[in-house]
């Protein structure tokens, strides 16, 4: 898909310099930036990945979590 993009002339002239000394085209410089740029400053999206992981399970994420507490106190003795 093509888009059309304003910049500064300044910066296409950076980029046209950063094409040729990586021997790849201005557009695939671009690409890579974005790329990059999506990277280190993900979507929301992401976020929605671990919603409802829990539910499989027989049981509650606080069940689970007095169980495991438990389990610490049985380890370390008495208070």
């Amino acid at each position: 898909m093509r888009t059309i993009v304003e910049m500064p002339d300044a910066l296409l002239e950076d980029l046209g310099d950063l094409a040729k000394r990586e021997q790849i085209s201005r557009a695939e410089v671009i690409r890579r930036a974005v790329i990059h740029y999506l990277r280190a400053f993900p979507t929301g999206d992401q976020d929605d990945e671990a919603f409802g992981m829990w539910s499989a399970r027989e049981t509650s994420g606080t069940d689970y979590e007095d169980q495991v507490r438990e389990e610490w106190q049985r380890r370390e003795g008495p208070p």
